[in-house]
C-alpha cells in the first residue's frame, strides 16, 4: 500500500488546542492526509477489503503523526486516525453522524455549520469543515460516485449515497455564501404501520383502513410539505402489495425499500456535460406502461409526468401509489391540474378535473407539527364530480386541542361520520371493514 520514496521532513513541534474545531488541528489533519494521499497506491487501495484498508490506514497514519513530532496523548492520536480514515473512506466531518440511527436529516451550511434533525427537531452540532473547499471535495465524492456532476454551470444536484440516503448539493454561484449539502437519511431498518401508530402519526383503525385501501387497490396520493413523512408512508402502504404483482417503482432519486420478490426500479437521469442525454420522470412513466407492470409508484409527481400517471391509472393499473408536495387535500387537486397543464395539452379544466377525479380515489395529507412529530391530519375520498368541481369528503381528521408545556402537540384523531363509497369496493374484494371505524363518537386522543 506504501509506495516507496523519500520521507517526508518532519516539521517541529507546535502547540495547540486539540479539537477538532481549532483551526491548527485543521491544519494537521490536511498535512498528514496530504501525506498519505502522496504515499498510497490507489490501485492496490481500490482491489483491498475494507478492514485490512483501515488496518494499513491506521497504521500510516500514526507513522506520519510521529513524524510530525507534536506531543498529544493517546485519546487525541485515535480521534486523528479515526478523522482521517474518514476523510478517505467516507465523508470527512460528518461520517461519524452516520452512525447515529437518531438523526434523520444531515443539513451542511457553508463549512461553517452542520446542523441535525432528530426527532423532528433541528439541533446545531460543534462539526466543522476545514473551508468551503473541503465541503466541495465531500460533494464531488459523492456525485462523482454516482456518474453526475457539480460545478457552476450546473450548480445543483440530486444524488444518492450507496446506503440509498437522499443527497443534494447546491454551489456557488447560486449559494451566495458557499457549498450547501442536505442529506436525507435513508433508514437501516423501515418503518411499519405499527410504528406510525407507536408514534401515534394515525390510529389502529386508519392503519386497518389503508391496508385495505392498498390491498383492494385503490390509487393513492400522498400530499404533504417536505419533511412531512411521505417518502416514509409511501414505502410502508407499499408494503400490503401482495406479492404476487409485478411493481415498478419511478423515482429521481432511488429511495423506496419495497420487500416483495417482483419490483423494477427506475431512476431519472440528468443531462449530461452538453445538454443531452436526460431521462425524465414522464419518459420513465411511458415506458414502464410497456413493462406490464401490475401497479405503478411514483415517488413524486412534480410536473408533465402527472397526465401519462393518471392515464396509466385510468387504463388498468389501479392501485398506483404516488406523492405530491401540497398544504392541503383540495390544494394537492389544484397542483395536479396545473401539472396536467406542464405537459403541453391544451385541456380544458372540466377535462382535466375528470382525469383527476376517475384515477384517484384517495387523498392522505401529512403534517410535520411543531413538536416535530409527523401525522396523517385528513384521509379524504375523492368521489367524483360536482358540475366543475372535483368532489371530496373526509372520512378521518386530526384537530389539534392545544401544546403542553414541554412544546408536545396536545389533540385528538376523530371519524367525521361518513362512510365511505370504497367501502363496498373493498368487501368486494375480500376486506373486512366494520362500520364502526366510522363512528364519529370514537376519538382517538394523542
Amino acid at each position: 500500500m506504501e509506495q516507496g520514496g523519500a520521507e517526508a521532513t518532519a516539521l517541529g513541534p507546535t502547540a495547540f488546542q486539540f479539537s477538532p474545531a481549532d483551526k491548527a488541528y485543521q491544519e494537521l489533519k490536511m498535512r498528514i492526509h496530504q501525506k498519505l494521499l502522496e504515499r498510497m497506491d490507489l490501485t492496490v487501495m481500490e482491489t483491498m477489503p475494507l478492514d485490512e484498508l483501515k488496518r494499513q490506514l491506521k497504521s500510516l497514519v500514526e507513522r506520519l503523526i510521529g513524524e510530525e513530532s507534536i506531543p498529544i496523548n493517546e485519546a487525541e492520536r485515535d480521534r486523528l486516525v479515526q478523522d482521517i480514515q474518514h476523510e478517505v473512506l467516507g465523508l470527512g466531518p460528518i461520517e461519524p453522524l452516520f452512525a447515529d440511527p437518531g438523526i434523520s436529516d444531515i443539513l451542511v451550511n457553508t463549512y461553517r455549520q452542520v446542523y441535525v434533525e432528530r426527532q423532528g427537531r433541528l439541533e446545531l452540532t460543534p462539526i466543522t469543515f476545514r473551508d468551503n473547499n473541503h465541503v466541495l471535495k465531500i460533494i464531488d465524492k459523492i456525485v462523482s460516485s454516482i456518474g453526475r456532476r457539480i460545478d457552476e454551470s450546473s450548480p445543483m444536484v440530486d444524488a444518492r449515497l450507496p446506503d440509498g440516503s437522499r443527497v443534494n448539493a447546491i454551489i456557488q454561484p447560486v449559494s451566495l455564501d458557499g457549498p450547501i449539502l442536505s442529506i436525507r437519511r435513508f433508514a437501516v431498518v423501515p418503518l411499519t404501520m405499527d410504528d406510525f401508530v407507536n408514534f401515534k402519526s394515525l390510529t389502529p383503525t386508519m392503519a386497518a383502513l389503508l391496508e385495505g385501501i392498498v390491498q383492494a387497490r385503490l390509487s393513492v396520493l400522498i400530499s404533504g410539505g417536505t419533511g412531512t413523512g411521505k417518502t416514509t408512508l409511501l414505502n410502508v402502504m407499499s408494503g400490503y402489495i401482495p406479492p404476487s404483482e409485478r411493481i415498478v417503482t419511478i423515482e429521481d432519486a432511488a429511495e423506496l425499500q419495497l420487500q416483495q420478490p417482483h419490483v423494477v426500479r427506475l431512476e431519472t437521469r440528468p443531462p449530461n456535460i452538453e445538454g443531452k442525454g436526460e431521462i425524465t420522470q414522464r419518459a420513465l412513466v411511458r415506458n414502464s406502461l410497456r413493462m406490464r407492470p401490475d401497479r405503478i409508484i411514483v415517488g413524486e409527481v412534480r410536473g408533465a409526468e402527472v397526465l401519462d400517471m393518471l392515464q396509466a391509472m385510468n387504463t388498468g393499473h389501479e392501485g398506483s401509489l404516488t406523492t405530491v408536495h401540497s398544504n392541503s387535500p383540495r390544494d394537492s387537486m389544484t397542483r395536479l391540474e396545473n401539472m396536467i397543464g406542464m405537459a403541453g395539452l391544451s385541456l380544458p379544466p372540466r377535462v382535466a378535473r375528470q382525469q383527476i377525479s376517475s384515477a384517484l380515489n384517495v387523498v392522505l395529507q401529512l403534517a410535520r407539527m411543531s413538536d416535530g412529530k409527523r401525522k396523517i391530519i385528513s384521509l379524504q375520498e375523492i368521489t367524483g364530480m360536482e358540475g366543475e368541481v372535483i368532489s371530496m369528503q373526509e372520512i378521518f381528521t386530526f384537530e389539534q386541542k392545544g401544546v403542553d408545556k414541554d412544546g408536545t402537540v396536545k389533540g385528538y384523531f376523530r371519524a367525521t361520520g361518513i362512510r365511505p363509497k370504497f367501502v363496498d369496493r373493498l368487501r368486494v374484494r375480500g376486506v373486512a371493514v366494520d362500520d364502526e371505524w366510522f363512528d364519529p363518537a370514537n376519538i382517538y386522543e394523542v
